[in-house]
C-alpha cells in the first residue's frame, strides 16, 4: 500500500548530491563509418535493381519508400552515436581498424574478418537481385 510521507521525511530518507553524476556513454560501433556506407550502398543498389528489373510506374512511390526506409534507418543511427551527453568515442579509423581489429562475442576478429560478416547479408541481397534480374532477362 501507498503511505504518505511528509516533506521531512522524504529528506531525510533522500540521498541528496550537490552535482549531478557524469555518465559516460559509448555509442560507438565500434567500426569505421566506411562499413556503413558500404552497407546502404549496397541495400539501395539492391532497390535499385528491383526497380529497374520491374519497371514499372506504380512501383515508383513503394520503391521510393523503400529507399527511404533504409536511409532513415542508417541516418537515425549514425545520428544516435553522434548524441551527447557525454559520448566521447569516435568511430574508428581504417587504420586503427586494420591495425587492431575489433572483439566480438565469439572473439577477436580482424578487420577482414569483421569487414567480410558485416558486408555478408548486404552482398547476399544484391546477388539474389542480379539473379533474379537475369532470370526476368531470359524469361
Amino acid at each position: 500500500m501507498s503511505q504518505r510521507h511528509t516533506l521531512q521525511e522524504l529528506a531525510a530518507l533522500a540521498i541528496v548530491t550537490s552535482a549531478p553524476a557524469r555518465t559516460k556513454v559509448d555509442r560507438n560501433f565500434g567500426l569505421p563509418t566506411g562499413l556503413y556506407l558500404a552497407t546502404v550502398g549496397l541495400y539501395l543498389a539492391f532497390i535499385g535493381v528491383m526497380a529497374s528489373v520491374f519497371m514499372n510506374p506504380e512501383l515508383a512511390i513503394p520503391m521510393v519508400i523503400f529507399a527511404g526506409f533504409v536511409l532513415i534507418a542508417f541516418g537515425l543511427a549514425g545520428y544516435w552515436t553522434r548524441m551527447k551527453p557525454d559520448n566521447d568515442t569516435a568511430p574508428l579509423s581504417w587504420g586503427q581498424f586494420a591495425s587492431e581489429g575489433i572483439d566480438t562475442l565469439s572473439g577477436r576478429l580482424t578487420a577482414t574478418e569483421a569487414a567480410v560478416q558485416v558486408l555478408m547479408l548486404p552482398v547476399l541481397i544484391l546477388g539474389w537481385a542480379l539473379a533474379v534480374a537475369v532470370i526476368v532477362a531470359f524469361t
